[in-house]
């Protein structure tokens, strides 16, 4: 039995189509995910806003990563998404949906965007699906609340989240690592969207 309308775990997260772009499932067998996901996690743009748990150095720690994620994917804990162009099918960068609590019936979102396909409103779009994905469209999630935070002076990361009707919540304080540090702590700021919130066209 599951909570409002919360997949199952057994039941695997769809693609998502929209705004020129693909989101499907991570390939930890795959050797060019794995190289966009080792760019990714180490681009210094990344790195200035994001201190995972498991830090990427090389190609086989970004695999261990992916595995991860797909583990956690097919527990129901979370929805990893490979960005895609979708024509080309390029990877672009990444969007999940983390912390998924089927109790309060609520999830996290978080995304980067690789360097090539910056300036082109990828996260905004992904986000965008995401969004309309997990809190409104029929066969999604079924969430009541979906939250998105990030670094304080992670300026380009809030104006995604207001275009794409996530309201500012204010500051949470010490809630994430300093860059590159599991011992130093920095602000965030909260965002988040409810179901009943207002869609916003993108």
């Amino acid at each position: 039995m599951t909570h409002a309308g919360i997949r199952p775990s057994s039941h695997p997260f769809p693609d998502l189509h929209g705004h020129g772009l693909r989101l499907r499932p991570w390939d930890p067998d795959s050797a060019a995910d794995v190289d966009a996901w080792f760019r990714g996690r180490t681009d210094p743009e990344f790195r200035r806003w994001n201190t995972p748990l498991r830090i990427t150095t090389d190609l086989d720690s970004a695999r261990d990563s992916l595995r991860d994620a797909a583990r956690n994917s097919a527990e129901g804990a979370s929805a990893p998404y490979c960005v895609t162009d979708a024509t080309t099918g390029a990877p672009l960068g990444h969007i999940g949906v983390n912390v998924i609590n089927p109790v309060m019936n609520s999830a996290r979102v978080g995304y980067w965007v690789l360097p090539e396909a910056r300036g082109r409103r990828v996260a905004t779009h992904a986000l965008s699906l995401v969004a309309r994905w997990t809190l409104t469209e029929p066969d999604g999630m079924g969430l009541h609340r979906l939250e998105l935070d990030h670094a304080v002076g992670h300026d380009s990361s809030c104006r995604i989240a207001e275009r794409c009707g996530f309201r500012s919540e204010g500051t949470l304080r010490g809630a994430m690592w300093e860059a590159g540090r599991h011992d130093a702590y920095r602000d965030m700021h909260l965002h988040a969207r409810l179901a009943q919130d207002p869609d916003v066209d993108v």
